[in-house]
């Protein structure tokens, strides 16, 4: 965190959630850009979104006929995200890459972090490069089990998600020194490990664990650096900067998601260091 950076969170870190779009950020004073943009993009799967999940039918069971998810996407707006209109703004808001630096890393670069399909994995390396983010490389997690049950006779089935780590020039940002002080390999893969929903309730189709996007914020930012989620949905990005003293904006559009974020999820800690704000009008 930089001097400039000091005068605006010298104690305290923000959280903050929009019920807006994020192509709005213009309309709300976001003091300074961040060094880590986490994303969840729409992985395409239109109409087939529950297709090999046991949801498609009431009750899970193909006896009882089609649930109101069949033949459904998850969200009316995946339609219409536009991927491009989405790297600019992330251009945007992330910082710039400093002009001074020693070899191939930089302790002050960004980074971006983008879920998504394996599909979509190339098309996000190139897209990437058309907005200045020459460098990437693909992050696996592995889950215990498969929302492919309707599969599970036919084919093997996925059990894993998948991201890409986006950067300019310079390498970003890096921590891989433990409570001890030595530091250690970061492999590519994660394991997936559901979150106790006494603790993080689960509120989102998609949504990510807190604990393991508090892994991947602890490597690429340091506390009270400036993290942004575009698409915020249950608002775990937020909940997880929140416990580990990061400033977070998140935008989210489906007025359902923000509220229950708000009211679920972004639970204020028993701690005076984090602010939660939240202004009529302007979530």
């Amino acid at each position: 965190m930089n001097q400039e950076e000091q005068k605006h969170f010298p104690r305290r870190c923000k959280v903050k959630l929009y019920n807006d779009n994020y192509a709005n950020y213009k309309r709300y004073d976001i003091p300074c850009k961040a060094q880590l943009v986490i994303g969840d993009v729409p992985y395409q799967l239109g109409a087939n979104a529950y297709g090999s999940n046991p949801m498609w039918y009431k009750g899970r069971d193909n006896k009882n006929g089609e649930s109101k998810l069949a033949g459904k996407s998850f969200f009316r707006t995946d339609d219409i995200f536009k991927l491009p209109e989405f790297f600019n703004f992330c251009t945007r808001l992330l910082k710039k890459e400093p002009k001074k630096s020693k070899g191939r890393t930089n302790p002050q670069a960004p980074a971006m972090i983008l879920f998504c399909a394996f599909q979509q994995a190339h098309m996000i390396e190139e897209l990437g490069k058309r907005y200045g983010f020459q460098h990437s490389y693909p992050l696996f997690f592995i889950k215990k089990s498969s929302a492919q049950a309707l599969k599970a006779n036919m084919k093997i089935v996925g059990a894993t998600e998948m991201a890409m780590v986006l950067y300019r020039d310079k390498l970003p940002k890096f921590n891989n020194t433990d409570a001890d002080g030595v530091r250690h390999m970061v492999k590519n893969w994660f394991p997936w490990e559901r979150d106790n929903p006494k603790i993080y309730p689960k509120i989102h189709p998609t949504q990510k664990p807190v604990n393991l996007l508090k892994q991947l914020i602890k490597i690429f930012t340091d506390p009270y650096d400036v993290v942004i989620d575009p698409c915020a949905g249950s608002g775990s990005t937020l909940r997880a900067c929140m416990e580990l003293r990061r400033t977070c904006y998140g935008f989210e559009v489906d007025k359902k998601f923000y509220r229950l974020a708000k009211e679920k999820m972004l639970v204020l800690p028993e701690d005076n260091e984090i602010s939660l704000f939240g202004e009529a009008g302007a979530m």
